[in-house]
């Protein structure tokens, strides 16, 4: 518009300094503007289309490179080949990212297979002596054996491969496994269990939930200096698990963060305890499962974890086709 606005000042600049008559000046304006404006249409249909086509590729260029449209000029034509070898250096480096990614995987997953054979020889040797010593340090080699757990299921969960069997099981059975694995840190640091029986099954996989709920109670303990730590089910319809301790609780602001990577909020840093990655790993692992958890807390009035496992019965009949039979 602007290069016909430059030539219609040019033309009506020659008619003016050579005196001729203005009505074919303006037939002349009148016949470009209507040449141009089918013009105009078309190159606006045929760029809406090739604009439609790019905006749909948009959807599949992640996996793959698509066929683009044929290319209107040599400029289109650099700006493909640009494209290509970015694509090309793209998919490079993602082969690569991944490698590295497995490599490290299975590195940690080696370490942490091998550094479990120590671990079973120190408690061995700490629970033949029946000194001070001894019963000091088996504590925190039950802490080294949670950790090492830990860096096992977080590589397990990021696995594309996670290996989650759902089975219906008794959730008061889950629960009393994960409860005497820390019997004795209740004992150690004089706190009461209030375990109410969980009259109940759930479909889920119990290893993982087992984990799961471990890790809360490692929380719970670790968080508690004295009181009790209550087990119990919420409403037995819905089998909301509730899992409440009398520690010190967590603060507001920190609510809305406690299941991201690595976060320890001010608790966490205050008590030099935390590694932001219990709560993390069990929000993954719950949703996997499609089950729900949910925090209410207060400093210093305590913490309610909330572990909804109604929800997986949604997929109960895809289950029983994909098992082959009764879970």
């Amino acid at each position: 518009m602007a290069l016909f606005a430059v030539f219609a000042l040019l033309f009506a600049a020659v008619f003016f300094l050579y005196a001729l008559p203005w009505e074919p000046w303006w037939y002349g304006m009148l016949l470009c503007l209507w040449i141009g404006f089918i013009f105009m249409i078309r190159d606006f249909l045929a760029f809406s289309r090739r604009h439609l086509v790019l905006q749909a590729l948009k959807s599949s260029i992640a996996a793959a490179l698509p066929a683009l449209p044929r290319p209107k000029g040599l400029l289109e034509e650099d700006y493909q080949e640009l494209l290509t070898l970015l694509f090309q250096d793209k998919s490079k480096q993602a082969l690569l990212a991944e490698r590295r990614r497995r490599e490290l995987a299975e590195y940690y997953t080696m370490w942490a297979h091998q550094i479990k054979t120590p671990i079973a020889a120190m408690r061995l040797v700490l629970q033949t002596k029946e000194d001070e010593d001894s019963r000091e340090l088996l504590p925190e080699l039950f802490k080294i054996e949670q950790y090492v757990e830990m860096v096992l299921q977080y590589l397990r969960v990021e696995s594309p491969t996670t290996d989650f069997v759902l089975r219906r099981h008794s959730l008061d059975s889950i629960v009393r496994q994960a409860v005497q694995r820390y019997a004795s840190l209740f004992v150690r640091q004089q706190i009461r269990l209030d375990f109410q029986e969980l009259d109940c099954t759930v479909l889920t996989d119990e290893k993982w939930l087992a984990f799961v709920i471990g890790q809360v109670l490692s929380n719970a303990l670790k968080y508690t200096k004295e009181g009790t730590i209550s087990i119990y089910l919420e409403d037995r319809k819905g089998k909301i698990l509730v899992i409440e301790d009398t520690g010190i609780g967590i603060s507001s602001e920190d609510l809305p963060r406690v299941f991201e990577q690595g976060f320890t909020g001010y608790t966490g840093r205050m008590e030099k305890k935390a590694t932001g990655i219990g709560l993390y790993l069990s929000k993954k692992i719950l949703d996997k499962l499609s089950h729900t958890i949910r925090i209410e807390s207060e400093a210093g009035k305590g913490t309610k974890v909330k572990i909804g496992l109604d929800t997986a019965d949604t997929i109960d009949s895809y289950q029983n086709v994909r098992l082959g039979g009764e879970v």
